[in-house]
């Protein structure tokens, strides 16, 4: 069974859905490739008391790496890279080619976007974290200007609490 909420974050409104109780989405207003409404379940705060919680302390700068129970659905190579996206650590970045890379396949970078930019539970699961080979931002489900704005946080950027 389904269930959703929406939170306020520094970065808008942040729909966070669960499947029996396990978190298995996080969208951003007007998120490229977002489900739609109807597949989000029923509205009930009931199983995010801890995502909320940990959002909170990471927009607050509290916590650098989340520790929640997450359900991935996607095919086996997608669920490959969003785990290889949870080991880039909080204020660093890879590109596309190092995630290839470091999956074994060189040749796979245009493969890897095609499956960071899927990423169903965006902030948790750092798709934000990748850029281009030259270092430019490429393609963000939540916009580029998101997704500068979550480097620049991470960074250090941001000064002070932002939720």
């Amino acid at each position: 069974m389904k269930q959703h909420t929406v939170i306020d974050s520094p970065y808008g409104a942040l729909t966070l859905v669960a499947e029996d109780g396990v978190l298995c989405g996080l969208y951003m207003t007007d998120q490229r490739h977002r489900p739609p409404e109807e597949s989000f379940g029923a509205a009930d705060d009931g199983p995010f008391a801890q995502a909320e919680e940990q959002l909170r302390a990471y927009f607050d700068g509290d916590l650098k790496e989340f520790t929640l129970d997450l359900c991935l659905n996607g095919t086996p190579f997608q669920r490959t890279v969003w785990d290889q996206l949870r080991r880039i650590p909080y204020g660093e970045t890879r590109t596309y080619g190092e995630l290839a890379d470091a999956l074994g396949n060189p040749a796979a970078s245009r493969a890897v976007g095609l499956a960071n930019g899927r990423n169903p539970i965006g902030i948790i699961v750092p798709c934000h974290r990748v850029i281009g080979a030259s270092g430019s931002l490429t393609g963000y489900g939540g916009g580029l200007e998101r997704k500068q704005r979550l480097l620049d946080f991470e960074r250090g950027a941001a000064g002070s609490a932002l939720f």
